[in-house]
């Protein structure tokens, strides 16, 4: 099943019986619970436990929503419909979490190896904690929207509109994943607070506004020079994803 879930087809989307869909959402639970633990752990055990629920619980939230969101789109682009759409994002996430459960024990590596939350440099580790596990969030989220980029080429009609499917797809994914994830922080648990499951005000500020901080204490006042630093290499991967999402494919 894994295997057939890093190489998604067709078929999965137009037979799914109840049983391979409680496997496949089962295996998706219990990866993201294992990388929560390990992101967790690094405030404290009790903080691990925390994450390692709503890890799961951000999932759930981004797919229910997102879900709507793309079904919508694709009966519109003529695309996939809404129960194909949700399936087909429960496997995206599934491809997500494996990439990231494959990754927990270099995650609690690195947490047991960071400054300890009560030491002087906790602040600072902090915020390159945040910052490490944002972007290889990022990556396992992209790689697991572009592992579906095949299906979609396969059913709309054209190249160009799959592309703007998957690009939709990573979008929406990135934006209401930011904003659950600040809704139900602590994930990483600040030093200076106490651990608890849920914040007492999670409505207030923002997902950005942390990231900002934590660029401007990483980059010691010049966080573009920081951003321009870490996204400049990636542009050379733009013309193979380009030809990803553009490519022609020979299936009927």
């Amino acid at each position: 099943m894994i295997r057939r879930l890093l190489q998604p087809d067709a078929d999965l989307l137009d037979h799914p019986s109840p049983g391979k869909i409680a496997r496949i959402a089962a295996l998706s639970l219990l990866s993201l619970a294992a990388y929560g633990f390990s992101t967790g752990y690094w405030r404290s055990p009790l903080m691990g436990l925390f994450v390692a629920v709503k890890m799961p619980l951000l999932m759930t939230c981004t797919l229910a929503c997102n879900g709507i969101l793309n079904g919508l789109l694709g009966l519109l682009l003529g695309g996939l419909g809404f129960r194909q759409s949700l399936l087909a994002l429960l496997s995206a996430f599934t491809v997500s979490a494996l990439i990231l459960a494959s990754l927990s024990p270099v995650t609690l590596m690195l947490a047991l190896d960071a400054p300890r939350p009560d030491s002087p440099q906790a602040t600072g580790a902090h915020s390159g904690y945040l910052l490490f596990h944002v972007v290889l969030i990022a990556i396992a989220g992209s790689a697991g929207v572009l592992s579906l980029h095949r299906i979609l080429r396969q059913r709309c009609t054209s190249p160009g509109i799959a592309a703007v499917t998957t690009l939709a797809w990573l979008t929406g994914n990135g934006m209401l994943g930011m904003q659950f994830s600040w809704i139900l922080r602590p994930f990483f648990g600040s030093p200076k607070l106490d651990v608890r499951f849920l914040r007492d005000d999670p409505m207030q500020g923002g997902f950005h506004e942390s990231f900002w901080r934590a660029l401007e204490l990483l980059s010691h006042g010049h966080p573009t020079l920081l951003i321009l630093s870490l996204t400049a290499p990636s542009l050379l991967l733009l013309p193979a994803l380009r030809r990803l999402l553009f490519a022609r494919t020979n299936t009927p």
